[in-house]
C-alpha cells in the first residue's frame, strides 16, 4: 500500500521540483549543494518512475493478451492469407 503511496506521479513531481530548486539555489544565490544530492534526489525520481511503470505494465498484462505469430496463426490461420481473403 505504501509503494502505490509513493508510486503515483507526485512522488516523481516532487522529486524534479527538489532538483529545480537545489539547482537554482546553487546557480543564483552560490549555495554550496553536494552534487551527491542531486544525484540521490534524481535516482529516486528514477526508481520512482520506474515503479509507475511497472504497475502500468501489469495493469496492461492483466486486460490485454499479448500474442505471439505463431499462436495468432495457430488460432486464424496465417496473416498473408487474411490478407488475400481482403
Amino acid at each position: 500500500m505504501v509503494v502505490k503511496k509513493i508510486a503515483n506521479h507526485e512522488g516523481y513531481i516532487f522529486a524534479g521540483i527538489l532538483m529545480v530548486i537545489g539547482t537554482s539555489l546553487k546557480l543564483l544565490f552560490n549555495v554550496k549543494i553536494d552534487s551527491d544530492w542531486f544525484w540521490f534526489i534524481a535516482g529516486v525520481a528514477l526508481v520512482i518512475e520506474g515503479i509507475m511503470n511497472s504497475s502500468k505494465q501489469k495493469q496492461f498484462n492483466n486486460k490485454f493478451k499479448v500474442v505471439s505469430k505463431e499462436e495468432y496463426e495457430k488460432l486464424w490461420g496465417s496473416i498473408e492469407n487474411q490478407e488475400k481473403k481482403k
